[in-house]
């Protein structure tokens, strides 16, 4: 199997939102697409960078660049880059 399809398989919305949830200490039931970080959640920018450093880590295979790091603001925004990068990584 290769790396490809290891972060295809590794990819889990579930499991994003879970550890978004145990970072924020929050029930992942809180956790909808429209959540804002900043404005729901009041997570400066370093407190987010923290948050997409520890995805990496955690899910083999997920980056972000600065310009995505730029874009994401709520928890949808998250789940759709991680899913957009798995399926170019995939292909």
């Amino acid at each position: 199997m290769d790396a490809r399809a290891t972060l295809q398989l590794d990819f889990d919305a579930d499991k994003v939102r879970a550890l978004i949830a145990r970072y924020l200490g929050i029930d992942v039931k809180q956790l909808t697409d429209e959540v804002h970080f900043t404005n729901d959640f009041e997570l400066d920018s370093l407190n987010r960078l923290e948050l997409l450093i520890l995805i990496e880590e955690t899910f083999t295979g997920v980056e972000f660049s600065d310009a995505a790091v730029d874009q994401i603001e709520v928890v949808g925004d998250l789940i759709r880059h991680i899913g957009i990068t798995n399926r170019a990584s995939a292909a």
